[in-house]
């Protein structure tokens, strides 16, 4: 072969090499884009971008008469990108840089224009695509914030990224704190209302697509086609009352602080309905101060001392043991109960001599009750315990918010039952029981027999519909006979009428019921032998002629002063006893109004216009509806407005006191923070201003 031919045959093999090879890319390029595109495709977009979870805003817990307990607010982080569109040229950022650093600071005082024209220049040189401004930016802050400098040139354009989020706020602070309880992701076991509805509350999170930069930072697209927006959460209608509530926490911190107390609980119940008005739980910290942070009143089961003798007398009574009239030796206060066992020893603080029944429940006698219990049942202790099983004192209450305590009601099969455990039952010891569950049986009473579970909330609404309706459960519909039952409440009431709180909680303009308890308890590790530490309690409900509340107040360990109920727990029942029946119009007598001479007739303001014609009712005085309440002749009655709502619209507050408030802005679709107590003397955004529902306002109040 000549050489010209073999350099031709090798240019022709080259050349059809090179052909195949581009065949082969082109067919692979074919194959790529169109066989197999959709899956590459797939890929890379996931490698770029991704959906992040956007939280969505929690419901509100208010209480019963719509008052927000807790809420969430809308909160932002601020962050920029540098290369945006707009602001892609040098020449534009450089020329209005210094001067949104000067509308920075003076927003922000707590960094000068200097430091704000730092970050944003060093953002600036670093080509930063998500550059964080600020943390913790309010509505109206925003609002400001996208007039200013660069940023107000448009979305996308100016730079500025608004990521949103939220803060859950308590308006009324401290206020059934850790009723309402918290959402942490922390904590395993739910806690309060906020852990039980948790389902409800936290509604359901949107999604935020994210494109991950050539630094590797991830940012939000901004694009509201590639976002699913957050459903806010179902809100939850608790039992509280906010008023009642207040007043429960006061008188409680204040005995505490009074006797130095370890710790104490209020629960303020409405009879009928098992609905819970007010409950307050604080516990001594190590700086001296009172706190919630443990609510004991659901959760403490402990030995409830002579408050149990409810349930002894009402087993004596009603299998016909004894009689209010039955007489027992009380031995001066002192007795071995058991014969023949001499080291044991009951002892009263009264020194009674033969006193009846109803005379020693009403002075608190444990000889007595000892005793009763030991001659009747000692041959068959079962008769005595199948009696308290059958008020289902051994059950828990099944409450709607978690951290319920176990009761303890022993039985002659118990591990630990022995000779003395019989008697000391009779006196409130070798049992356990919260003081929820001790409270919902004297409610039991109260309720003409009829024993209810305890319930928080009452309702479940969205967007103002009703989701769900709770209503107490009956544990018992009739916890002993009619005949005993009203033998056991003139007992009750005859502990507060003759017996050892006459002089403290007897009140001249209604009745009360209850029993005290002055209980040991047991020092940690060194039982009840060292260094002596007491509860003191007082269980009751009134008015007693036809009951609407039932309360309960525990003090644990006081250790300033007398350690005895009727002067530890008796105070703290009575403050509150006297503020609830004050401000109940439904139990206290309808007074009448007469207006004489040039009396000034009282200036009503915009609030709750359902409970102002309630309170009209009641005080039989003539309700004048008027558009303009100062243009109607109020010679013969009292004018009114109804409250009425302007979208978006803020209504002026001010003037008003905290309920009718947050009646107002809450009805307005706004959420609240209230400072101070009193009247609203200022609010952060003006009555009549417009900005959009679910914003933040703060009230003052003096």
């Amino acid at each position: 072969m000549s050489i010209r031919s073999n350099i031709l045959l090798r240019v022709y093999l080259a050349f059809g090499l090179i052909l195949i090879l581009a065949g082969a890319v082109m067919v692979q390029v074919v194959r790529l884009q169109f066989v197999q595109g959709k899956k590459w495709r797939a890929m890379s977009a996931k490698l770029s971008t991704h959906y992040e979870a956007v939280e969505a805003a929690r419901g509100n817990i208010l209480a019963v008469d719509g008052s927000l307990l807790a809420t969430s607010v809308p909160e932002y982080e601020l962050h920029m990108d540098m290369m945006a569109g707009g602001i892609s040229e040098d020449k534009v950022f450089y020329s209005k840089v210094d001067s949104l650093a000067l509308k920075l600071s003076q927003l922000y005082p707590d960094m000068s224009e200097r430091e704000f024209s730092h970050i944003l220049r060093d953002a600036r040189k670093d080509s930063s695509r998500y550059a964080l401004i600020r943390r913790k930016v309010t509505y109206q802050e925003l609002k400001q914030i996208r007039k200013f400098p660069l940023f107000n040139l448009g979305k996308n354009k100016g730079g500025l990224i608004v990521v949103e989020q939220n803060r859950r706020i308590l308006p009324f602070r401290t206020l059934a704190a850790r009723t309402i309880g918290y959402k942490n992701q922390n904590v395993k076991n739910p806690v309060g209302l906020e852990g039980a509805y948790a389902n409800y509350i936290n509604g359901e999170n949107g999604k935020r697509l994210m494109q991950r930069t050539a630094g590797g930072t991830w940012i939000p697209v901004n694009d509201d086609d590639d976002e699913v927006p957050a459903v806010q959460g179902a809100d939850i209608i608790s039992t509280i009352d906010v008023n009642f509530q207040d007043v429960a926490q006061q008188a409680l911190k204040n005995e505490l602080i009074k006797s130095q107390a370890d710790h104490g609980c209020v629960i303020l119940m409405e009879v009928a309905t098992g609905e819970i008005r007010a409950i307050a739980n604080f516990t001594h910290t190590k700086d001296g101060d009172y706190q919630e942070k443990l609510n004991y009143a659901i959760s403490d089961a402990t030995e409830p001392g002579s408050t149990f003798k409810l349930a002894t007398y009402m087993t004596l009574l009603d299998q016909h043991k004894i009689d209010t009239s039955s007489k027992i030796d009380g031995e001066g206060g002192k007795s071995h109960v058991i014969p023949g066992n001499n080291k044991y020893t009951v002892t009263d603080v009264e020194h009674n001599g033969i006193i009846s029944a109803k005379e020693a429940f009403e002075f608190s006698s444990n000889v007595a009750a000892a005793k009763f219990v030991y001659q009747h049942y000692s041959a068959n202790p079962s008769e005595f315990t199948d009696k308290l099983y059958s008020y289902h004192l051994n059950e828990k209450l099944d409450l709607q918010i978690p951290g319920e305590g176990q009761p303890l009601i022993k039985t002659p099969k118990s591990r630990s039952w022995s000779k003395l455990t019989l008697p000391q039952m009779a006196y409130g010891y070798e049992e356990k029981l919260t003081p929820l569950q001790l409270l919902a049986f004297y409610n039991a009473v109260a309720n003409n027999g009829k024993m209810i579970a305890p319930i928080f909330v009452s309702e479940i609404q969205r967007m103002g519909n009703t989701v769900e309706q709770f209503h107490a459960r009956v544990i018992n519909p009739k916890v002993c006979s009619d005949e005993t039952l009203g033998k056991v409440k003139g007992m009750l009431e005859g502990v507060v009428t003759d017996g050892n709180v006459r002089k403290i909680i007897k009140n001249p303009l209604y009745t009360v019921a209850g029993k005290t308890g002055t209980a040991q308890i047991a020092n940690g590790s060194s039982g009840y032998g060292v260094n002596k530490l007491h509860q003191a309690s007082f269980c009751g409900y009134f008015p007693a002629d036809h009951p609407k509340y039932s309360m309960i107040v525990v003090i644990n360990n006081p250790t300033v002063g007398s350690y005895l109920a009727a002067l530890v727990a008796g105070p703290v029942f009575r403050q509150i006893a006297d503020r609830v029946y004050a401000s109940d119009l439904d139990i206290n007598q309808t007074p009448q109004v007469h207006f004489v001479g040039n009396t000034t007739l009282p200036s009503v303001k915009q609030g709750n216009a359902k409970a102002l014609r309630k309170v009209y009712s009641t005080l039989n005085v003539k309700p004048l509806y008027a558009s303009n309440a100062p243009g109607v002749d109020t010679s013969n009655g009292i004018a009114y407005q109804e409250t009425d709502y302007k979208s978006g619209v803020v209504p002026s507050v001010v003037g008003m006191d905290l309920s009718d408030a947050l009646y107002r802005l809450g009805n307005a679709g706004y959420k609240v923070i209230a400072r101070g107590s009193g009247m609203v003397t200022a609010q952060s955004v003006t009555g009549g201003s417009e900005i959009p529902k679910g914003s933040k306002i703060t009230i003052e109040l003096q």
